[in-house]
C-alpha cells in the first residue's frame, strides 16, 4: 500500500476514534462522589475534571486559580449546590463562570431531600427509605429551606442524578445520547446491587448508637436505618467550644455510644477529647472518598469503605 494511503487511512481511523471525545461537552464536577457518579455517565465518551482533592472539605475550599480557570473552560459544571459548597456562589459571580451552564445535583429530578437536622443531638430512629418517604407524604421532592446537602449518600439519589445527569449531557452533546442513557443505566443497576450488600451488612449494628464529627450522612441512615446520637459540631465551618465537647462527653455516656467517628478532612483531636474516660473507640468515617482513585469505581468504593469502617467499630464491641 503507498505511503499517502497508508496515512490517509490512518487520519481516518484516528479521527473515528476521536468523535465522541471531540464531540462530548468539558465537564468540571465540584467533589470525588458527584465526580464518581459524572464519571459513570460519561463512561466511554470522555473524562470529566475533578475540582477539588477530596482531602479538603467542601464546606470550607477556597478555589485556586487554576480550579476557578477549570469552572472558566467548562461546558458544564456538576456540583451538588451552593447549600454544599460555599465556594459556588462566589463562583458564579465571575462572570466568565456564572454564564456556564451548572447542573445541581440536589435540584435534580426524583433527588429526595431531607431537612438538617437542628442541634446535633438526635434521637433513636428506625426510618430505613426515610429520605424517600417523608417527601413523597409531603407531596415534594424538594423544599428549599433548610435541607441536608450531602444526598450522594444514599444511592437512590445517586441514581437519580445519574439519570438527571445523562438526560442534561444528551442535550448538550446530542451525538453521545444514547450512551450516556445506557451508562446511567447500568449505574443504576450496580447501585441496586450495592445496595443489597449495605442492607445485608448493616443490619445487625441497626441499634447500636456513635457520634459523627459533623451531621454529613443524614441520608445513608434513614436510607439504612442506622441510630447516631449525635455530632460533635453542627457547622464543620466552626470549631468547637469546650462546653460542646463536654455536651458531647456526656452524650456518650447518655446514650451508651460505642464509637466516635472523625473525618479525615477535619483534626481529629477533638475525637479523642470527647472519648476520653468513656468506653468509646475512635474511628474514621469518609463520605467524600479521599481513600479512593477518581474515576468511576469511586463511589461505591467510597460507599463499601465507609461500610467497613462502621462494621469495624460498631460490631467489634
Amino acid at each position: 500500500m503507498p505511503a499517502t494511503a497508508r496515512f490517509a487511512l490512518a487520519c481516518l481511523f484516528a479521527t473515528g476514534l476521536s468523535t465522541a471525545s471531540l464531540a462530548a461537552p468539558q465537564v468540571v464536577a465540584t467533589i470525588k462522589p458527584i465526580h464518581s457518579i459524572a464519571a459513570n455517565v460519561m463512561k466511554g465518551v470522555a473524562d470529566p475534571q475533578l475540582l477539588l482533592d477530596a482531602a479538603v472539605s467542601e464546606h470550607t475550599a477556597q478555589l485556586t486559580p487554576s480550579q476557578v480557570q477549570a469552572m472558566q473552560d467548562a461546558d458544564l459544571i456538576v456540583a451538588v449546590g451552593e447549600n454544599l459548597e460555599a465556594f459556588l456562589h462566589k463562583a458564579l459571580e465571575n462572570p466568565d463562570i456564572g454564564r456556564k451552564k451548572v447542573f445541581e445535583a440536589a435540584e435534580a429530578p426524583g433527588v429526595k431531600t431531607l431537612p438538617a437536622r437542628d442541634g446535633g443531638l438526635w434521637e433513636p430512629h428506625s426510618h430505613e427509605g426515610e429520605a424517600e418517604d417523608t417527601h413523597e407524604a409531603e407531596g415534594h421532592d424538594h423544599d428549599h429551606g433548610g435541607n441536608d446537602p450531602h444526598i450522594w449518600m444514599d444511592p437512590e439519589n445517586a441514581k437519580a442524578i445519574a439519570q438527571a445527569l445523562a438526560n442534561t449531557l444528551s442535550d448538550l452533546d446530542s451525538a453521545n445520547a444514547a450512551q450516556y442513557r445506557e451508562n446511567a443505566a447500568k449505574f443504576a443497576a450496580s447501585l441496586d446491587r450495592l445496595s443489597a450488600e449495605i442492607k445485608t451488612e448493616i443490619a445487625p449494628l441497626r441499634d447500636r448508637r456513635y457520634i459523627v464529627f459533623h451531621d454529613a450522612y443524614q441520608y445513608f441512615e434513614a436510607r439504612f436505618g442506622m441510630n447516631p446520637a449525635g455530632s460533635i459540631t453542627v457547622n464543620p465551618e466552626a470549631t468547637p467550644g469546650a462546653r460542646r465537647l463536654k455536651e458531647i462527653h456526656d452524650r456518650i455516656a447518655e446514650t451508651k455510644a460505642l464509637c466516635v467517628f472523625a473525618e479525615p478532612q477535619f483534626e481529629p483531636k477533638y475525637v479523642e477529647t470527647v472519648i476520653e474516660g468513656t468506653r468509646a473507640k475512635s474511628a474514621v468515617l469518609d463520605g467524600l472518598g479521599a481513600a479512593e482513585a477518581k474515576g468511576p469505581d469511586a463511589y461505591a468504593g467510597m460507599m463499601r469503605r465507609f461500610v467497613k469502617s462502621l462494621v469495624g467499630c460498631l460490631g467489634s464491641q
